[in-house]
């Protein structure tokens, strides 16, 4: 599978190679096949298809950029719920404390596992976690630390109203917790199929083809299309970078659970 760097570099190649070919052609045609009616006919046509690439282009751009805003909004959502339960748990006294230790981790690890290249949070041990390895959002070692939380809230043993209601309550900050977190687990995943992206890959190549049938043969017309093909990568590359929210350039913030975390970390005797 090609990274989105590689996927923007293939396809600056196919659109210099697409311009190179258009030219090739150009040298065969007959002068009857560059009559000005030919060269306006074709000159239309690159108009429609160039405003139809740019108009895609431009809705793909925003609704990547849409997605990766959503993405951001849910991962402060998730901080937040993160925080009141941590809080409810706090109220509730020293027997909830085992749980707040496992959330603490759970946040700790889920920094280090969906932000690798950045430096590992403060407190952050592997050795606490269960044995399978944890490289990704939705790693079986920080289920097992979720599963243990969840144990550990419905495993307290109230001794009166207010602590049976402040365990419903944490029952129910988990589960709307959770909720939030399969919600970004599954925004994660990019949104652009290949098959679409293939088809306009195509429809690029077509159209910088196109520039080369018309284009006079000079060293500006090749440096024009050597910087329109360059430009079109380059958006291209965003919109996929874009697409995948936690890998390439464009990542996601991971302040909002570091400052979960840093709550997290409080007033505890672990």
């Amino acid at each position: 599978m090609l990274t989105e760097l590689e996927s923007a570099l293939a396809l600056l190649l196919l659109l210099l190679a697409g311009s190179t070919l258009g030219m090739v052609i150009r040298r065969f045609l007959s002068e009857r096949h560059r009559s000005r009616e030919t060269t306006e006919l074709i000159q239309l046509v690159m108009t429609m298809l160039v405003t139809f690439a740019a108009l895609v282009l431009g809705l793909l751009t925003n609704s990547v950029k849409q997605h990766f805003d959503t993405i951001e909004n849910d991962l402060r959502t998730v901080s937040i719920q993160l925080i009141q339960l941590d809080r409810s748990l706090r109220e509730y006294g020293p027997a909830a404390e085992p749980a707040r230790v496992m959330l603490r981790d759970y946040t700790a690890a889920r920094i280090a596992a969906a932000w690798p290249d950045e430096p590992p949070p403060p407190g952050y041990d592997p050795s606490k976690l269960p044995s399978s390895p944890a490289s990704n959002l939705n790693g079986e070692r920080m289920n097992g630390l979720l599963a243990a939380v969840e144990t550990a809230i419905r495993s307290l043993d109230p001794q009166d109203r207010r602590h049976r209601e402040l365990q419903q309550s944490c029952i129910n900050q988990f589960e709307a917790f959770m909720r939030a977190r399969w919600k970004v687990i599954e925004e994660a995943h990019g949104s652009i199929s290949m098959p679409f992206y293939l088809v306009l890959a195509f429809w690029l190549v077509i159209i910088f083809a196109s520039f080369g049938l018309s284009a006079p043969h000079n060293i500006l017309t090749m440096v024009t299309i050597l910087l329109g093909a360059l430009s079109i990568a380059s958006v291209v590359f965003v919109i996929l970078d874009l697409d995948t929210p936690f890998t390439g350039f464009f990542t996601v913030s991971s302040a909002p659970l570091r400052d979960a975390l840093v709550e997290l970390s409080d007033n505890l005797r672990h």
